[in-house]
């Protein structure tokens, strides 16, 4: 604070900017996937109130060098107090914590503004001020029991101005933040949001570091005014910011799943091609057996037998009475037989009359896709096993996959999180399949339990 300004309005209360920070945190914590529950995140939210309210009380009267490093420091305490709670990595908890902060900072520079409104309206505060010095100002205030009014008043208007703002605060972030999601920010997004956030705190606080810049204020009302309405600005800046964020996930999100819709489809088309040259092969292989066993050689005649047997095993399976399906039932038991993965499929295909050939490949295609990749991880090709059936009832479409399974899986938005590395261009099989089912308003259910990992489909059958 520059002296001048100190002898005209004081500045915010360092405890209401600790409650600020601490319950901008709670917004956050409130509307993520948390990592502690009950009496645990009770305690530790306590005791980050009491950690902030400690740490900003005795940094208060340090030299303005000192300040700056400081507030990096309470800033880092709100970070720590997101992820200790919040279920995120990293780089999401000082995204969020950026958030909390700028939050904060609006919230107690509204609330104080408020305050001294409000105060000077009711006692004269305004002009006692701008008439005397800071310790007139104190000596006045003692005088008649004002002192004590002045905290009463001061404390109402605490507790009113951050319920009304913090409600405000809690109804954007149920409306922006997504409870069971993890962001997974990059770092040039934390970056840009980084820099953002450190510009619009620049910008609030310029006046009050000090009054030796071409750009700060001479009076005190007016540069309270600058910090509110640059705190203000600044919060709707960045959640315009996260908004378009979000938007532009989403659209690669969406692209990603129509490239898996497309990619299912093209597979099914080489399936299809391929089996029909190896069905027109077998076709002509049978011919050339019977020509074969007319020759005589009854040894050689077994031979031939078993192996027209063998070719009769693979003409009647996978016969569904859809064609879409039996094609790609015979690519992924194909590829099943070359991994030791044990398929067995009980499946009515009559059923799938009503749906379009790319979204039964994205159905079947990406399921089958997730439960071989679970598959071949599993070291024991004893245990290698994938069952599927597909039947109507109640005119519904029912299927179901299970797989088994070993290790653990979790769950993120009713889905089970990739394990693979880059995750940021795996894991949208499930939803490209979700996103298909709901196409016809139907219901995925996935569970995962005792070793077995199951796919419930529910597809309403249109009449």
């Amino acid at each position: 604070m520059t002296d001048g300004l100190q002898e005209i309005l004081p500045d915010i209360p360092r405890y209401h900017t600790a409650l600020a920070e601490w319950l901008s945190c709670l917004m956050v914590i409130m509307h993520i996937k948390r990592r502690m529950e009950g009496r645990r995140a009770m305690a530790a939210c306590g005791c980050a109130l009491v950690l902030q309210v400690f740490f900003l009380e005795a940094t208060g009267g340090l030299e303005t060098a000192w300040w700056l490093p400081c507030m990096f420091v309470a800033i880092a305490m709100m970070v720590a107090l997101v992820y200790v709670c919040g279920d995120v990595d990293w780089k999401d908890a000082a995204y969020y914590g950026a958030y909390a902060f700028i939050m904060a900072e609006t919230a107690a520079s509204l609330e104080w503004q408020l305050y001294l409104f409000g105060y000077g309206k009711h006692a004269g505060f305004i002009r006692e001020i701008v008439g005397n010095t800071g310790d007139a100002v104190a000596g006045a205030l003692d005088a008649g029991g004002l002192f004590t009014s002045a905290l009463i008043y001061e404390c109402g208007v605490l507790a009113l101005s951050y319920a009304a703002i913090f409600f405000l605060y809690w109804r954007l972030c149920a409306m922006l933040l997504e409870k069971e999601e993890r962001l997974g920010v990059e770092a040039k997004d934390l970056l840009a949001v980084a820099l953002l956030t450190g510009s619009v705190f620049f910008v609030s606080n310029l006046g009050f570091v000090t009054g030796d810049t071409p750009f700060s204020g001479l009076y005190a009302r007016e540069i309270f005014n600058i910090r509110t309405f640059a705190d203000i600005a600044g919060l709707a800046a960045l959640f315009a910011y996260h908004v378009q964020w979000r938007d532009q996930k989403v659209r690669r999100e969406l692209e990603s799943i129509r490239n898996i819709l497309h990619n299912q489809y093209v597979q099914y088309e080489q399936s299809r091609r391929t089996l029909e040259l190896i069905n027109f092969k077998y076709h002509d292989l049978k011919h050339y057996i019977v020509a074969l066993q007319a020759e005589g050689d009854g040894q050689r005649g077994g031979y031939l037998e078993k192996l027209k047997e063998e070719i009769q095993q693979y003409e009647v399976q996978n016969k569904t009475g859809n064609k879409v399906l039996d094609t790609l039932l015979t690519a992924k038991g194909m590829e099943c037989q070359k991994e030791k993965i044990e398929l067995t499929c009980v499946a009515d295909g009559t059923i799938l009359e009503f749906m379009e050939v790319m979204d039964i490949c994205s159905i079947f295609g990406n399921a089958l896709d997730n439960a071989i990749e679970c598959e071949k991880k599993i070291p024991d090709p004893e245990k290698r096993m994938i069952h599927l059936r597909l039947s109507s009832k109640h005119n519904f479409v029912m299927i179901k996959i299970e797989n088994y399974y070993e290790g653990s899986i979790r769950f993120e938005q009713d889905l089970p999180v990739t394990t693979k590395g880059d995750k940021e261009y795996h894991g949208y099989g499930l939803k490209s399949l979700k996103y298909t089912v709901h196409q016809y308003h139907g219901e995925v259910d996935i569970r995962a339990e005792n070793h077995w990992f199951s796919l419930r489909i529910l597809i309403p059958i249109p009449f």
